[in-house]
Formats: structure tokens, sequence, C-alpha cells
């Protein structure tokens, strides 16, 4: 049994029960490569601290490699798609460009759908389908969104995330 499949016998049985260059190397350069189809594609603002850290802990937990991922300020490098994406958008609220490239997911749907293929998140799936649930979710998410500037602390247009104390 591959992980492919294992991942999603799993998936199936939990539901059932600071700057353009750091955006770049947190992308890996994948514009010189293929992506691999099959897999999501999470299109975020690469020049925003929180997104980058985001997308950090995401790759950390995507031990299936179901996820690609792509700076959404570099319109030109998003993979070819029918998902009627606005560019606009994609830079107000993390969007995922699901395999097929036929439709896309924006905020809390982007972070249910990729909960899904994430094995440490599958304890939490199930409840993100909850009534009421997906919309208290697109609401904090969208207030996150909106204020994920003011969330880090930026000084001198240099925005960090604060490092863990000891």
């Amino acid at each position: 049994m591959n992980y492919s499949s294992l991942m999603d016998f799993f998936a199936h049985f939990a539901f059932s029960c600071k700057d353009r260059n750091m955006a770049t190397l947190i992308t890996h350069d994948r514009a010189s490569l293929p992506l691999t189809h099959g897999k999501g594609v999470v299109l975020f603002d690469g020049e925003c601290p929180l997104c980058l850290k985001s997308v950090h802990i995401l790759r950390r937990l995507d031990w299936f490699n179901r996820l690609d991922f792509q700076n959404a300020r570099d319109w030109d490098q998003i993979p070819v798609n029918n998902a009627n994406l606005v560019q606009e958008r994609l830079i107000e609220e993390m969007h995922l460009l699901r395999p097929d490239r036929q439709k896309a997911y924006a905020g809390f749907r982007a972070f249910r759908w990729i909960a899904g293929r994430l094995p440490l998140l599958w304890c939490l799936y199930p409840l993100l389908f909850l009534p009421g649930i997906p919309t208290i979710g697109q609401r904090i998410y969208l207030w996150i969104a909106k204020n994920r500037f003011h969330l880090v602390p930026c000084h001198n247009g240099i925005c960090t995330i604060p490092s863990k104390r000891k």
C-alpha cells in the first residue's frame, strides 16, 4: 500500500468517525520545476510574514507531500487552471488550487481542504464540517487575513515573527 492510498484511507476514516526573497526561499524556486500532478497548490501572499510562517509550518506537516506552494504575487508562475482566479483576491486571502486545477477554495474552505491532507490535522478535520463551523471559521479567517500585517510586529518596513522565548 503506498502512502497516497494510506493517507486517503485515513482521511476517509477520520471524516467518517519577510520579504520576496523569503517567499522565493519558501517556494524553493519552484517556477523552474513542474508541479506534480495530484497535488493541491497553496497560493499565498509572499510579502506577508504571517503567511510565510504559515507556509513553513504547512510544509513541515505535509508528510505525504500532497501540497505545493506558490507565491500568489508571482501571477505568471501560478499553474494553468480553470478556476477563474482573481489576482487581487489571492492577496487578500489564501487560496488552494485543487489537484484537478478546475476549482480553487479560499480562506477557511482552503484551510479545511488542507486539514484533510495533513495527518496531524485529521482529528480536527471532521469537526470543520459541523453546522456553523464553516461560517464562524470563515469570519475568523477573514479577520486574521485583514489584520495580518498588524498581528506581526513591523519596524521600518521589516516585519518579523517573534521567536519563542525560553
